[in-house]
């Protein structure tokens, strides 16, 4: 068993997020020892699962739904495809939006709509889309 703090020691993992995955049902504790909460040894590894899903862009809910009301991971192997793909998308996205910009701060064309290269960088950039996926308003690009 290992109380809140050792939790916080060993993870990084602040008291009170520890507190909010028990209310949105990431997390159970074991049991209390005075007032503090109790956890079980696999705390540890749920808390890793969580924050990988966190860094891929799931959201406490879609986390949740990983869980078994046990604590075990069920994790939906046709979702981390799904979502391995948006992050493919969002990489070739962000990748051609990096090659735009390092070519423009180096092009010696006098304006950079002028440069067939960046011309070409500029197409393969998706201007309607933020990295998230989720759509943003079009902005007029200006160089």
């Amino acid at each position: 068993m290992l109380d809140i703090g050792e939790v916080v020691r060993r993870t990084g993992v602040p008291a009170s997020t520890l507190r909010y995955y028990e209310e949105k049902g990431l997390l159970a504790a074991s049991g209390r020892h005075g007032l503090r909460r109790q956890y079980d040894d696999g705390v540890v590894g749920r808390l890793a699962l969580i924050a990988m899903g966190r860094a891929a862009g799931f959201s406490l809910d879609e986390i949740a739904g990983m869980f078994a009301s046990d604590g075990t991971p069920r994790i939906d192997r046709g979702l981390l495809t799904t979502k391995a793909d948006e992050l493919d998308a969002t990489i070739t996205s962000l990748t051609a939006l990096r090659d735009s910009l390092r070519h423009a701060a180096a092009c010696p064309a006098p304006s950079h709509l002028a440069c067939p290269t960046f011309r070409r960088l500029l197409a393969k950039v998706t201007w309607n889309q933020q990295p998230t996926g989720k759509p943003r308003r079009s902005a007029p690009v200006r160089m």
